[in-house]
């Protein structure tokens, strides 16, 4: 372990080094609910791969410019060198006085994307350009975005979820190699930012608790609570209350109001039902059954250990359902 240690340090010391600052300081970053600040003195700057190339570009030119006492060769490495540190200025200028808020965050069901929305809030009067956000060592993957003078940028960070409950955004990275890419300048943040997993639905296939009966028929006849759903051509045996007298004068034919009786049913949906299985299919099982039912557009309750929700309809009822189902035995 030792061998390899010393291995990494002596063929990779600049990354190396990263780690292990990186390392640091991800153990002293603590959860904030935001918004947050980034200060002056929690910005990290080191030159890129880019950077070190150009330095060391600019190194051989001072030898040669000394070798050769070339004043033009002094000139132009002066030139770069200059280059370089104004670079990195502006590098360190870009990352200051931004500001993070939380945004809002959709549920998903487990093995989805959870999207995370974040509000990167530019206090300066002139633009943030190339402004980064990754997770931590998947900068290759980050979100990029420019920030306009006191503005505000919105920007999402996606993670894989993979089992229900709260799912933490976790600690981030902002970052900018503007304007050059010579220098790469960074900090981290931790907004208080959570995205509720629901269960994974199960597959298709089990039937719902008393589906027969549930829904419609047509009927020649009205009751309380029918809706009209159309006309139909006249059969024997229809009540004359139930014709439309209006298109006598058009048609030959008679033609019939035609009403369907809407069965206002409540449906439960019981944790009981599902005794011979465990309980993540449970909950599985349950999460399709409130999606199909929804579909349908009938009254449903959720009956489970502890918890009773009355029957009802609606979006807001779903998330409910799924919430409770999502949270379920979880401290």
């Amino acid at each position: 372990m030792r061998f390899w240690l010393i291995a990494k340090i002596i063929l990779h010391p600049l990354r190396y080094a990263q780690e292990r600052i990186d390392a640091w300081v991800l153990a002293r970053v603590k959860r904030q609910p935001g918004p947050i600040d980034i200060p002056r003195n929690r910005v990290y700057i080191v030159p890129t791969r880019f950077g070190y190339g150009f330095a060391i570009m600019a190194l051989v030119m001072l030898m040669g410019a000394m070798n050769y006492s070339n004043s033009m060769a002094f000139a132009l490495t002066f030139l770069l060198a200059g280059l370089g540190m104004i670079c990195m200025h502006h590098t360190h200028a870009n990352m200051l006085n931004l500001r993070m808020h939380a945004g809002k965050t959709r549920p998903v069901f487990a093995g989805e994307i959870a999207h995370y929305e974040i509000h990167v809030e530019n206090l300066a009067k002139n633009p943030r350009y190339a402004i980064g956000l990754a997770w931590p060592k998947q900068e290759a993957n980050a979100t990029i975005g420019d920030a306009p003078e006191q503005g505000i940028a919105v920007m999402i960070l996606t993670r894989p979820t993979l089992k229900r409950g709260w799912q933490p955004a976790g600690v981030y990275s902002i970052f900018t190699e503007f304007p050059l890419g010579l220098f790469h300048a960074w900090t981290w943040a931790d907004l208080d930012m959570n995205c509720l997993v629901y269960p994974s639905p199960a597959p298709p296939g089990m039937e719902l608790p008393a589906v027969a009966g549930v829904g419609g028929h047509a009927s020649g006849g009205r009751s309380g609570q029918d809706e009209f759903a159309g006309l139909r051509n006249y059969q024997r045996g229809d009540t004359a209350r139930s014709i439309h007298w209006k298109s006598l004068p058009k048609l030959q034919s008679p033609m019939v109001k035609q009403f369907t009786e809407t069965l206002d049913r409540e449906l439960w949906l019981d944790w009981n039902a599902l005794s011979h299985l465990d309980t993540e299919a449970r909950l599985s099982q349950l999460t399709r059954w409130v999606l199909e039912v929804e579909e349908l557009g009938l009254a449903y309750g959720l009956r489970m250990p502890g918890i009773v929700l009355e029957p009802a309809r609606g979006e807001t009822h779903q998330h409910q359902c799924l919430k409770r189902l999502a949270l379920y035995d979880i401290a």
